[in-house]
């Protein structure tokens, strides 16, 4: 058995165009499915009878992987504190920009929370910056180097 490709990442959002706004217009990813799921497929899959949910892939200019924004119909979902990057399970989605201080201040005026300044990796490969995007998904930033 082998792992072909990761293929996308999955997250659960509160209000889809508020997403929108930060995924799409601020970190500027591009729609590739808007869609609106349900039936039996769904319910079988999910095993959650009756499900319905819209789901957003958007994709980088470079490389396959696409983030996935979900919106389920009736009650929202419970918050996790995501911000504890030590936490067990997923922590982070590592994002690759042109310009990691451009990007940061971007994002701040699309309300993402900074964890500190941009700062250069030990190895001096790399900028790097933690932020937490609106709906709490961590980000990494890494602006590659040389």
């Amino acid at each position: 058995m082998t792992v072909r490709a990761v293929r996308h990442t999955g997250i659960v959002v509160d209000d889809m165009e508020t997403a929108l706004r930060f995924w799409r217009d601020a970190l500027g990813l591009e729609i590739r499915v808007d869609a609106d799921e349900h039936g039996p497929f769904l319910d079988e899959v999910l095993a959650d009878p009756g499900v319905r949910v819209r789901t957003v892939k958007l994709a980088a200019a470079e490389g396959p992987t696409l983030v996935e924004l979900l919106r389920f119909d009736g009650a929202a979902g419970s918050a996790v504190e995501v911000e504890d990057l030590r936490r067990l399970g997923p922590t982070h989605i590592a994002l690759t920009v042109d310009d990691v201080d451009a990007t940061r201040r971007a994002l701040e005026r699309a309300g993402a929370r900074f964890r500190s300044a941009p700062a250069v990796s030990a190895d001096g490969r790399a900028k790097v910056a933690f932020c937490a995007a609106p709906d709490g998904v961590m980000l990494e930033l890494v602006e590659p180097l040389g």
